[in-house]
């Protein structure tokens, strides 16, 4: 059975101050995913001593890695990633609009792939939304829309995952329920799943939705120590079938 996960790294410091990509990969390896979707990545940034943390994290898993710099300043990027030990190809990346009276806030993207699940092809888009609820409607709107899930390529079975910063309750949720089916919802078990703030997870902000086509097995965030510490988001895991 597939197992997705989506995981804020929190640029591989953890709640301890400690920079340690090995941490976050080790806490990755113990879930053993299929398929890993990653925000806030450092790679070649001084203040992660240069490090390509997408690289690094996706060699130790032994996987393949998709990397989408939100922002970049010269030679340091910052973004996300997808990672998969599966058949895959890169279908996009882009940047995600901002909200234009606030231009200072940070720049937000999303990154899309098709994996071979079994001789079928399922799109995984991978995302990071912004802080300010307006900001997040905007954004939320457009992946909806013709340029991500609305687009001629992104053919069902489709999994949209990734931080939110949104909670079912959120203009964010409802405007994607619209399209996709939440995986909380409709998942076979119903585990604890909380994933913010991870040393007391009160907060269900990283969210999988995933379209018809695709049954939820199982959803959870793991709680043992290593998770509870290596990041301020716990890692949140679904596992699936394509029907």
């Amino acid at each position: 059975m597939p197992r997705i996960v989506t995981y804020n790294v929190h640029r591989c410091v953890g709640n301890d101050r400690r920079l340690d990509v090995a941490r976050i990969a080790d806490v990755l390896a113990a879930l053993n995913p299929d398929i890993v979707a990653l925000q806030e990545l450092d790679v070649g940034r001084r203040r992660t001593n240069n490090v390509d943390q997408a690289h690094e994290i996706a060699e130790r898993l032994e996987m393949v890695c998709h990397f989408h710099p939100a922002f970049v300043v010269e030679e340091e990027r910052y973004g996300d990633a997808i990672l998969t030990s599966l058949p895959e190809r890169q279908v996009k990346s882009g940047p995600l609009p901002g909200y234009p009276r606030m231009p200072a806030l940070e720049p937000r993207g999303a990154l899309w792939i098709e994996v071979d699940v079994g001789g079928r092809p399922l799109q995984i888009i991978n995302t990071h939304l912004g802080l300010v609820p307006r900001e997040q409607q905007i954004q939320a709107s457009h992946l909806a829309g013709p340029a991500w899930l609305e687009h001629k390529d992104c053919q069902w079975p489709v999994i949209l995952t990734g931080d939110f910063n949104a909670t079912a309750s959120s203009v964010v949720y409802r405007t994607l329920t619209q399209r996709l089916l939440p995986a909380r919802r409709v998942a076979k078990r119903k585990q604890p799943n909380a994933t913010f703030p991870s040393p007391l997870p009160v907060l269900r902000i990283d969210h999988h939705f995933v379209s018809p086509g695709i049954e939820v097995e199982d959803i959870f965030a793991p709680y043992d120590p290593l998770a509870r510490v290596a990041s301020d988001h716990l890692p949140l895991v679904m596992d699936f079938e394509l029907a």
